[in-house]
């Protein structure tokens, strides 16, 4: 009986345990003309940016809860700027953090770089959760004068250039 017990509670247990199968964050970045604006949406599962940012800032943030930490936009804009490096035309650029928005287990993040008149190149270095999942991937795609082009980050190659 106890054997039995043992079985139905590991049966149970690794048929409850949630994991991803893939580590995936995608970043769309595309050229407002108009605004002179680089505008960027990047998404990330919830839980595993959740965990990082627990982790590398001693927090608990308690995502989409009444909980949820008031500081919580301060310290997704410190892991970004940590973590998410962009160069346009071969300069470093700063973006602002606009906001984010949760959707189900989706963290949307609203990024935009001002004064932007031309894009020949975009050089990205990404990082996003590549610290604490070895299979992390981020996936650039960037829409410039209606060319489009993507690329893949890893741990293992976190750089990239898009030239346009």
């Amino acid at each position: 009986m106890k054997q039995l017990t043992a079985i139905l509670f590991l049966s149970i247990t690794l048929i409850s345990f949630k994991a991803h199968k893939y580590y995936l964050a995608l970043t769309e970045i595309e050229h407002n003309i108009e605004n002179k604006s680089v505008q960027m949406i990047m998404n990330v599962f919830m839980d595993d940016f959740e965990l990082a940012i627990n982790n590398d800032y001693n927090v608990d943030l308690k995502l989409a809860s009444k909980e949820e930490l008031k500081n919580v936009d301060e310290l997704f804009t410190n892991y970004l700027k940590k973590h998410f490096k962009i160069s346009i035309n071969n300069k470093q650029q700063s973006y602002n953090y606009i906001g984010k928005e949760y959707d189900g287990n989706i963290i949307y993040f609203y990024l935009e770089i001002e004064n932007i008149s031309e894009v020949k190149t975009i050089d990205i270095q990404n990082t996003i959760l590549t610290n604490h999942f070895s299979d992390q991937q981020n996936l650039i795609k960037a829409k410039i004068n209606g060319e489009r082009k993507s690329l893949f980050l890893s741990k293992k190659n976190d750089k990239g250039l898009l030239k346009f």
